[in-house]
């Protein structure tokens, strides 16, 4: 009987030790909200709204064809959040990125041309002039880009939705995407 109750308080032991181990886990703090900076005088948006809130430059890891990244970056278009700074003001990393993808881009983002949301159409209008200046995309062609006036103004956003449809029109034939891309 000595033996059982010996066992029973080692047990008893090591289940208390392994729940002080544990601890208690600190309640998670939620960070201080940043101050939005002001309105920028040239888009009329805010210039770097809570940078640093989110990770801007993850992309999903099983992400792998050039469609894929395509379609998350023009996901993020409307968060406000996707914006880093710049030497020379802010720079839109979703639109940015969209750009660096091309050709893959370029029919995902004439799709939205109908968006409601300026903010994001005039990022849309931006990547699409960005895009339009893959290599690929240019030599189909013939070295025609899309080229807004006022980029990254939302004023401008009917003027550039115009051009971007004519420029649709004029190359409908170029945005077929390859069976093998």
């Amino acid at each position: 009987m000595n033996m059982g109750k010996r066992a029973s308080a080692v047990v008893a032991l090591a289940a208390a030790l392994l729940a002080g181990c544990a601890g208690r886990t600190p309640p998670p703090t939620t960070p201080a909200a940043a101050p939005e900076a002001p309105p920028s005088a040239s888009t009329g948006y805010t210039a770097m709204p809570r940078y640093g809130m989110t990770d801007i430059y993850w992309e999903p890891p099983l992400a792998t064809s050039p469609e894929e990244r395509a379609a998350y970056f023009v996901s993020r278009l409307s968060d406000t959040r996707f914006v880093a700074p710049g030497s020379n003001g802010p720079r839109f990393v979703a639109a940015e990125k969209l750009g660096e993808i091309g050709l893959p881009a370029v029919p995902l983002l004439l799709a939205r041309l109908d968006t409601r949301d300026e903010y994001e159409l005039m990022l849309a209008l931006y990547a699409l002039e960005l895009a339009t200046q893959d290599p690929l995309l240019m030599a189909r062609t013939r070295g025609d880009a899309i080229t807004l006036k006022g980029a990254l103004d939302p004023n401008t956003n009917a003027d550039n939705v115009a051009t971007a449809r004519q420029w649709q029109q004029q190359h409908a034939d170029a945005l077929a995407l390859p069976a093998t891309y």
